[in-house]
């Protein structure tokens, strides 16, 4: 079946997590992705845990729909192959910091020169300007100064965290908007463009409602634990037997909750009255709720609240959250098999397209995998592949 990237060449010079989730999905939705990684060791990913027969699982969940080609791009011989591939490309990804490939002469001025049509993808920290492009980053700094841990975690604690690298996947996700829009463009100019995505930028971007309450009030908002800021109830709340989660975003569901659990009192509580009521004085109304809610079980609560069209739902750890029938009924979980590794449990794509859908078609590449096929598509001879094998060119 086609796919909606179909035809597309893809170079990734990514490591770790933002950008091969980037590639990742541009592989799964049909993109051609050779994977260009270091002979000696490849991508940092590779040695990072958890491990199945020496392989890393880290980088299995990845690097999916991609081929591997180690290439020292530092010799004149793997630069040489790297241009070649170039003329042929249409998006060169790298994670870099700001002006590596300028350092090996292969910016993207100079990759321009060679086709004008390619898209030229570079994520980083910082980005490529401004007085920090220089400094490295990782996805707990960038969290850190963009603001995000200074709103997770319970009001008067320390600083937290996300528990997923959101800094990683956000910026991973912008540069896969970043490129399409490019690839979008080319079709009506014939030109590729650079796109320049800093994780810090992303991290800004996706701060929601914080920077509007911080411009309204000039004051830093402040973690609030596991309710909304600006909604109420919007909250966590632990059940006879576990927890769970309310969000009544509206009076109208929040008229629908007090009869359910029967205290219609609240309805005309003036205290309660609007949701900017309710907020104001959450500290009053938490309790109240959390005593209701304490005096049954969670599916009972559960049931009660769906047929009311109330949103709730259970709090999952991961191993019920993968085994969740909705989750399952959209493919959200699959298995793979890896040569070295065996069966690997992955999430799905999900972005469902109805005529052009994705799909995982090979597993995480081994170092150098495809060295063979891509060099012989070059031109290569055997002999040649070989001589540059032993001058740890590839």
């Amino acid at each position: 079946m086609e796919k909606a990237l179909q035809g597309v060449r893809v170079l990734d010079l990514t490591r770790v997590l933002a950008g091969p989730y980037a590639s990742m999905i541009l592989g799964d939705l049909g993109a051609d992705v050779i994977k260009i990684e270091h002979p000696d060791g490849g991508d940092d990913s590779r040695g990072y845990g958890p491990f199945v027969n020496g392989e890393s699982v880290y980088f299995i969940s990845l690097n999916r729909n991609k081929k591997s080609l180690s290439l020292n791009l530092k010799s004149p011989e793997g630069k040489e192959i790297f241009l070649k591939l170039v003329k042929k490309a249409d998006v060169v990804m790298e994670n870099f910091r700001p002006g590596t490939m300028e350092k090996l002469g292969l910016g993207y001025g100079e990759l321009e020169k060679i086709n004008p049509r390619l898209i030229y993808a570079a994520s980083s920290g910082f980005g490529h300007t401004g007085p920090y492009s220089q400094k490295a980053a990782y996805d707990l700094i960038i969290q850190a100064m963009g603001g995000i841990m200074s709103l997770t975690g319970e009001p008067d604690g320390p600083p937290t965290r996300t528990g997923a690298s959101i800094a990683d996947i956000t910026s991973g996700l912008f540069t896969v908007i970043g490129i399409m829009a490019a690839l979008h463009k080319r079709k009506e100019t014939g030109r590729g463009q650079k796109v320049d995505v800093a994780m810090l930028d992303c991290q800004l971007a996706i701060l929601e409602n914080a920077i509007a309450r911080l411009a309204v009030t000039g004051e830093s908002p402040k973690p609030t634990g596991n309710r909304h800021p600006s909604i109420t109830p919007f909250a966590v709340f632990r059940a006879a037997d576990g927890y769970l989660v309310v969000a009544a975003g509206n009076d109208q569901l929040w008229q629908k909750w007090c009869r359910v659990v029967g205290r219609e009192d609240l309805v005309e509580d003036p205290r309660f009255k609007t949701n900017a009521d309710r907020t104001e004085h959450w500290d009053e109304l938490e309790p109240i709720m959390s005593e209701v809610i304490g005096k049954q079980r969670v599916d009972d609560w559960l049931n009660l609240f769906e047929e009311a069209g109330i949103p709730s739902g259970p709090i999952n750890d991961v191993a019920k959250a993968v085994e969740h029938p909705q989750v399952l009924a959209r493919d959200m979980v699959v298995y793979q098999d890896h040569p070295v590794a065996g069966r690997i449990m992955m999430p799905g794509i999900p972005v469902k397209l109805s005529k052009t859908p994705g799909s995982i078609e090979t597993p995480a590449p081994l170092l150098g995998e495809h060295n063979r096929v891509i060099l012989r598509e070059l031109g290569y001879t055997e002999t040649e592949i070989e001589r540059l094998k032993e001058k740890g060119v590839i």
